[in-house]
């Protein structure tokens, strides 16, 4: 029970943290207290004197305070409105013109979210004087000091406003939104391949009379998380050959795992518990997530009614890239596991899989388009060029490689275009 109560936490947490509103309601939250604390602080003697001495900062007149707060309120609720339909628009725009999977990293941007947060602080924080200021009546000697931060807060507001048009102007264009996705998976895979080196690399995992895990739901592979496993079973010596790569697609009742002795139900329940599913494959751009959100951006370019090439040559020379990083990875790692007698062995994604799910569909929708066939052979090529790259790597892509080939034979129909082609290869 407690464990599940965890596992339910770190999922929650991570949902909240990644929310929208995440950072407005802390923001709020925030503003609020600095609302009541300078509410409490308009008594105090040094800010009695401040008011003496520079009296032309703070207002002394009931009307005016109201009016100023008032004025505050309805302007800084239409900046608010006014930018969320900014935002709103955006994530439109972006889902219908290059992929739904982009709208993650656009919602999760931290900076729109301080803005909005701010937004929202002050307009709350100007709502609370004035409440106090109704409730003091025409005490208004005790509500200068809110006043003069809520009219400061505004100006913030105004030069944020500023930015973020131009932030969200930015954030939309196609090109800002490939770059993104590049490094963020560049990041990610490099990451991996240096705690590749903290492990044994495995070109095939010897399994022989292990026995079968069974998986009771359907989701994508995230992770093995170990700290929901009990002590008592770390104990025991065991050999778990995880078997799915990081987003990998499993049906209930799939093989996720194979261990190297028999166990009893209850471990066995204890160890699927520990196996963490997403029903969302594109939530991050951790294993191939972001090289599926580039391959969509470009299928979506080259669809008919877009018809944009050169969106679609910029994320396959991303994908180039990435294609080169990954070809270095080893096909299983094993890892004894730190304070535990286990040992557990993990799988990347083989290359052969990976050119299905990314090579593919590109090259089926660009099979007409010379520009975006030039530009696959040249990304599949450079891929091949890592030294670190396997036989088998190679010999996949190769393979890749004839398939495009006979595309282009099959489907370009200008002599002249087949032949530059054919001569890539």
């Amino acid at each position: 029970m407690i464990k599940s109560i965890r596992k339910y936490l770190k999922a929650w947490y991570y949902k909240v943290l990644y929310s929208i509103a995440f950072y407005p309601v802390l923001l709020s939250i925030l503003f609020l207290i600095i609302a009541v604390t300078t509410n409490r602080a308009e008594s105090l003697e040094i800010v009695v004197k401040l008011k003496e001495k520079i009296p032309y900062l703070f207002i002394s007149d009931y009307d005016t305070s109201r009016a100023i707060l008032n004025t505050l309120v309805a302007g800084i609720l239409s900046l608010t409105v006014f930018s969320f339909s900014m935002v709103m628009v955006v994530l439109s725009q972006a889902s219908s013109n290059f992929s739904p999977r982009v709208l993650p990293s656009l919602i999760s941007n931290k900076k729109h979210q301080l803005i909005l947060g701010f937004y929202i602080g002050t307009l709350l924080y100007c709502i609370f004087s004035l409440i106090t200021l109704g409730a003091k009546g025409v005490d208004s000697d005790a509500i200068g000091l809110s006043t003069m931060l809520a009219a400061m807060f505004s100006v913030v507001c105004i030069v944020f406003f500023v930015d973020f048009i131009h932030s969200i102007s930015t954030a939309i264009q196609i090109n800002n939104i490939i770059d993104r996705i590049y490094v963020s998976s560049s990041k990610s895979l490099q990451k991996a391949y240096n705690s590749q080196h903290k492990k044994i690399t495995l070109s095939v995992s010897e399994t022989t009379n292990f026995k079968p895990l069974v998986i009771k739901k359907t989701g994508y592979y995230i992770s093995f998380d170990m700290s929901l496993i009990s002590a008592a079973s770390k104990n025991k010596e065991l050999q778990i050959n995880v078997l799915p790569y990081l987003n990998q697609h499993l049906w209930e009742g799939d093989v996720i795992a194979t261990v190297s002795k028999n166990l009893t139900d209850e471990t066995m329940d204890e160890l699927l518990f520990g196996f963490n599913l997403s029903t969302n494959r594109h939530s991050g751009d951790e294993g191939i997530g972001g090289m599926i959100k580039l391959m969509e951006i470009a299928v979506k370019a080259m669809s008919p009614g877009i018809n944009d090439p050169g969106t679609a040559i910029e994320a396959v020379t991303k994908l180039g890239k990435l294609l080169y990083q990954s070809v270095a990875f080893a096909n299983a790692t094993s890892e004894a596991v730190v304070h535990t007698k286990w040992i557990v062995v993990s799988h990347n994604i083989a290359i052969e899989e990976l050119l299905r799910i990314i090579i593919q569909p590109i090259r089926f929708y660009a099979k007409e388009d010379c520009t975006v066939l030039f530009q696959l052979i040249k990304a599949l090529k450079y891929s091949m060029t890592n030294p670190k790259i396997s036989e088998d790597n190679k010999a996949s892509i190769v393979m890749e490689l004839s398939i495009l080939e006979a595309d282009v034979k099959k489907y370009i129909v200008n002599e002249a275009d087949r032949r530059k082609l054919l001569q890539q290869f």
